[in-house]
C-alpha cells in the first residue's frame, strides 16, 4: 500500500494548467532523407503564415530586369518546351542555394503539401510510409489500423503501379501525390511481394499518424517518438499515464532518428517533467537572447534516460537538452545532429514555401549546439533500423540497465 502511494507520488504534481509559447509560434521542421517527405535538413524556423505576394523590390532593378531578360530568353528560344512553374521553382531554389546556409532553402508546392500532411500528424491517403529503389516504391512502414493495414498491404512490398500508372521510375513524393490527388475513394495498388504482382485495392481515408510507441520492461517505461506532429504530445501523454499506471520506476524517451517536427510538441512534453520557472530553451538573435521558462505546475521525479543517435536533430534535441539541464535525465547513445538554428518561414503564393536563418536556439544553461550536437552522459554504439527487435537493440538494453 506504502509502495503504492509512493508510486503516484513519484508520478505527477498535480496538473493545473497547460502552459503555451504565445510569444512565437515556432516549428521545427523534420530531418529525412529518403521518406515521403524529401527533405534533406531539420531545422528551427518561426512559423509565419503570410503568403510572400506583391511585395514592393528592395533590389536593384536592373538585376531583376535581367532576370526577367533570362528568363524570357529560355521561354521563347530554347529547342523544347520548358514548363514555367518548374523554370521559377528552379529559379527560387537557386537563390535560396547562392546563400550557402544549408537550412535556408526553398521547398516546392509538392514537398510542403507532404510535409505539412506530416507535421499536423494525419492527411488523407492510404496510411504507409515509402521510399524510393531501383525496382520502385519500397513500403518501410504500413501505419497499425490505416487503409494499407486493413487492405493486405505490407512493409518490404514494393509498389510498381497505381490503377494504370507504372511508378518504378517515379520519386516517393510523386508517388505519394498521385495516391493523394486522386479523386477515387479508393485506389487500386500493384505491388510486388517475393517477386509475385499483387493488386490490392485501398480505400482512401483520414489516417491517424502514429508517433510514439510504448513498452513496459519490467518497470522501465519506454516511449520511442519517431517525429513530433501536431498530435505526438497527447499520444506522448497517454502512453506516459498508462505507463505510470503500471507503476514503471524510471523511463527510456527514445529519440533516435528522430528529425524533428513541431517544437511546441516537444516543449509540451518537456513540461510534463521539468519544474515550473526553469528553462526549456532559448533563442539568440540580433536583437538579443531570450529563455523560454516552463509556466506549468506539472512535474515529474523518477529517473529519465533519453536514447539519441547522430540522427536525432532540432526538437529531439531541444526535449534532450532540456530534459538533461533542467531535470537532470541521462543522454545515451551517440552524438545528436546537431541543427541549433532558427530559420523564419513563408508561403509563396505557388504553394511553396521559403525559411531564412534568423537565430540560434540554445540549451537550457545557454549553450549552443549548432553543428556540434549533444554528447551523451552514457555512450553506448550500435546500429539501429526502425522496429529493430528488443533482442538485437544493444543500445535500447543498456539504456534500460541504466535507468533500472
Amino acid at each position: 500500500m506504502n509502495e503504492e502511494k509512493n508510486n503516484k507520488k513519484a508520478k505527477i504534481k498535480k496538473e493545473e494548467s497547460t502552459a503555451t509559447f504565445n510569444l512565437f509560434e515556432v516549428t521545427i521542421i523534420i530531418l529525412m532523407t529518403a521518406l515521403v517527405v524529401a527533405v534533406s535538413t531539420g531545422l528551427v524556423v518561426y512559423h509565419n503564415t503570410n503568403v510572400i505576394s506583391n511585395n514592393k523590390f528592395i533590389g536593384t532593378g536592373d538585376y531583376l530586369e535581367e532576370f526577367e531578360n533570362a528568363y524570357n530568353n529560355i521561354l521563347e528560344s530554347y529547342v523544347e518546351k520548358v514548363d514555367e512553374k518548374g523554370l521559377i521553382n528552379s529559379a527560387i531554389q537557386g537563390m535560396y542555394n547562392y546563400v550557402g546556409d544549408p537550412y535556408t532553402s526553398y521547398l516546392d508546392p509538392e514537398t510542403t503539401e507532404d510535409l505539412t500532411d506530416r507535421l499536423n500528424g494525419q492527411y488523407e491517403g492510404i496510411g504507409v510510409e515509402i521510399t524510393k529503389v531501383e525496382e520502385g516504391i519500397l513500403i518501410v512502414n504500413v501505419f497499425e489500423n490505416g487503409p494499407a493495414k486493413e487492405a493486405g498491404l505490407e512493409s518490404g512490398d514494393i509498389i510498381i503501379k497505381v490503377e494504370n500508372n507504372d511508378v518504378t521510375t517515379k520519386t516517393a513524393a510523386e508517388v505519394s501525390n498521385l495516391i493523394k490527388t486522386s479523386k477515387k475513394s479508393e485506389v487500386e495498388i500493384s505491388v510486388l511481394r517475393g517477386g509475385i504482382t499483387k493488386v490490392v485495392t485501398v480505400n482512401k481515408k483520414q489516417v491517424y499518424i502514429p508517433s510514439v510507441i510504448k513498452s513496459n520492461y519490467e518497470g522501465v517505461g519506454y516511449l520511442q517518438i519517431t517525429t513530433f506532429s501536431d498530435t505526438t504530445y497527447e499520444q506522448f501523454k497517454t502512453k506516459l499515464e498508462e505507463l505510470e499506471n503500471e507503476g514503471i520506476r524510471s523511463l527510456v524517451i527514445d529519440v533516435r532518428n528522430n528529425g524533428g517536427g513541431y517544437l511546441n510538441s516537444a516543449v509540451s512534453i518537456a513540461e510534463l517533467f521539468i519544474e515550473k520557472g526553469k528553462n526549456i530553451y532559448g533563442l539568440e538573435s540580433k536583437s538579443g537572447t531570450t529563455f523560454y521558462e516552463d509556466k506549468t505546475k506539472t512535474s515529474r521525479n523518477y529517473k529519465v534516460a533519453v536514447l539519441m543517435n547522430n540522427g536525432s536533430a532540432s526538437a529531439s534535441e531541444i526535449l534532450a537538452s532540456a530534459l538533461k539541464e533542467s531535470y537532470n535525465a541521462t543522454l545515451i547513445g551517440t552524438t545528436s545532429y546537431g541543427k541549433g538554428t532558427v530559420q523564419e518561414t513563408a508561403k509563396l503564393d505557388t504553394g511553396g514555401m521559403i525559411k531564412v536563418t534568423t537565430a540560434y536556439w540554445l540549451t537550457p544553461n545557454g549553450n549552443k549546439i549548432n553543428g556540434k550536437g549533444l554528447k551523451p552522459d552514457v555512450e553506448l554504439n550500435g546500429s539501429y533500423y526502425e522496429n529493430m527487435p528488443y533482442e538485437e537493440d544493444t543500445q535500447l538494453q543498456g539504456a534500460i540497465n541504466a535507468v533500472k
